[in-house]
């Protein structure tokens, strides 16, 4: 070879990396024998900068989104020889990317491209909403950020659209997202940027002369909507971050980074949050990571497990049973709330296996309790059925089963449904339930009145029981429309034969109240909040020796 040749074919590497970095696309190789992931060109511009210029499997994968963590094993994933790559997926930090390559030399090694998927978009505006999507959000911001004074950027998810896209469908679902992109361009002046920046978000650029666009942005997209007659009340995790414009104004992609890590703080607070972005949001995200490799293998080390909750008949005062309802024991942390847990569980498709758990778990207990408490031979354990999990292959022979190993009766074991499960294909639903109504399990229709309701399939399937939301029993004393809901779900239940649970009970009053209007049972705080299993043994005890179960007067 030519020392001329040799230059050339040096300039052309040096030259094809130059050009690569300047057009945000980067090179990737994935040799699997020797777990290395290389990346040339321009990875930092697009995430990836913790990974340059080579990495391990591991690495890779922990720097994927956790719900996207499938999308990247894509990438990982050995074919035959000529066997296409094709990935979409986001990185912490870094935008929406699509991989694409193809298996080499026998599998020994697969190589391609990668770049934001905007540079493949040839569109500025969401086809569905009309608004600004995200290459052009980032584009517009940009341009408005040049110019001097406050502006505030916020970003709004909207909850549960997976599952609003099971339980309408997604051209219904589709709807739901155009009607919000319509009432996102009434509300703002004419001069905010608005975009729809993800498949469920939200963007809007401003200046707050005046108004608090973050409130604005929730009072104008939170408003009910009927869709194919369902009613829809979509709810909203809201992040927001302020910034200087002129000269020294930050990048757009960084100042929507600050806000989504506000969003995704806020969606972690409950449904409906809000968070403004503060400095300690950057090493939640470290958290995180470490909360997620610990929760790997914490369902089989025995550290989560069932509390139980009281449910209590109003009429008597009576302990009925108990709602067994899932507690991290951590072993440097202590107790976690669900609500700190169970995202992430759902995120690594461990749901499945949490509901088996907790199922075992709480017939045990049942069981046990059963045993010692001859007199209340009655009682009962309910069970939440994750999301999707009616689906699961096996549930129905899996609860048959658990209750032959604890020696439960008929109705002993309720399993709790929510409406969106039902809905995502109410037919099958209705199959899986009378085959588990037959196995002995009871049924209940959970959080009552949140989802999608539409009252004709309740007819069709084989509840036993009724379960009215917290927010509506909590909130009846002060809002006329969540009264008018109770009453309205009570008379439900009666009309159909069905037994009615009203959970958040406070305080004896809101108690004496849901008896009033002929509700059959309460659970709550003003009972007493979830207890782990020596606690509710106590509890079982005093209700039993006081032949009612103790009530707050005031709470």
């Amino acid at each position: 070879m030519s020392f001329r040749t040799g230059e050339r074919r040096i300039w052309d590497t040096t030259a094809t990396l130059e050009a690569l970095g300047g057009a945000d696309v980067a090179l990737w190789i994935w040799e699997p024998e020797s777990d290395r992931l290389r990346l040339n060109g321009a990875a930092r511009a697009l995430g990836l900068g913790p990974l340059a210029p080579e990495c391990s499997s591991a690495a890779f994968r922990a720097l994927a989104l956790p719900q996207d963590r499938a999308q990247a094993e894509e990438v990982l994933k050995v074919r035959e020889p000529g066997q296409p790559v094709v990935a979409r997926f986001r990185v912490r930090g870094g935008e929406v990317c699509l991989w694409r390559g193809v298996w080499l030399e026998e599998g020994v090694r697969a190589a391609g491209v990668v770049a934001a998927e905007t540079k493949f978009s040839a569109s500025e505006r969401c086809d569905l909403t009309g608004l600004l999507d995200r290459r052009s959000f980032i584009a517009r911001a940009r341009e408005r950020l040049t110019k001097t004074g406050a502006h505030e950027l916020v970003v709004a998810d909207l909850d549960r659209l997976r599952r609003l896209n099971e339980a309408l469908g997604h051209d219904r679902a589709d709807l739901v997202l155009a009607a919000l992109g319509s009432r996102l361009v009434a509300a703002f002046p004419s001069d905010a940027v608005l975009g729809r920046i993800g498949e469920d978000e939200f963007a809007v650029l401003c200046k707050p002369d005046g108004y608090e666009p973050a409130e604005m942005l929730r009072e104008a997209l939170e408003q009910p909507l009927r869709i194919a007659g369902f009613d829809i009340h979509p709810t909203l995790s809201v992040g927001a971050v302020s910034a200087e414009g002129g000269l020294e104004a930050p990048d757009p992609v960084e100042l929507l980074r600050r806000a989504e890590l506000a969003v995704e703080a806020a969606a972690a607070a409950g449904r409906g949050g809000a968070a403004a972005y503060g400095r300690s949001m950057e090493t939640d995200g470290l958290s995180r990571l470490a909360l997620e490799a610990d929760l790997r293998g914490a369902i089989g080390r025995g550290e989560i497990i069932p509390y139980f909750q009281p449910v209590v008949r109003l009429s008597t005062g009576a302990l009925s049973g108990f709602e067994a309802l899932a507690r991290w024991i951590h072993p440097r942390r202590g107790m976690l709330p669900p609500d700190e847990f169970l995202p992430l569980i759902e995120e690594m498709g461990l749901m499945s296996e949490l509901g088996a758990h907790m199922m075992h778990a709480a017939a045990r207990q049942l069981s046990i309790w059963r045993a010692c408490h001859p007199a209340m031979s009655a009682m009962t354990v309910s069970v939440n059925l994750s999301t999707g999990e009616i689906d699961r292959p096996g549930l129905v022979d899996d609860v048959a089963q658990t209750l032959r190993d604890n020696n439960l009766p008929r109705g002993a074991l309720k399993l709790e449904v929510t409406e969106s499960d039902i809905m995502r294909d109410p037919e099958r639903a209705a199959v899986v339930l009378r085959t588990l109504r037959d196995a002995g399990a009871g049924l209940a229709l959970d959080d009552f009145g949140t989802g999608f309701s539409s009252l004709s399939y309740l007819t069709r399937l084989p509840f036993d029981t009724l379960k009215i939301d917290r927010y509506f029993v909590r909130t009846m004393g002060a809002n006329a429309g969540s009264a008018k809901i109770v009453r309205s779900v009570v008379k439900l239940g009666q009309d159909l034969d069905l037994e009615v649970v009203a959970e958040g009970v406070e305080n004896a009053e809101m108690a004496r109240a849901l008896q009033g209007l002929g509700c059959d049972y309460g659970q709550g705080f003003g009972y007493a909040p979830a207890l782990s299993p020596q606690e509710a043994e106590v509890y079982l005890n005093e209700a039993y020796v006081d032949g009612a179960a103790p009530v707050k007067a005031r709470g």
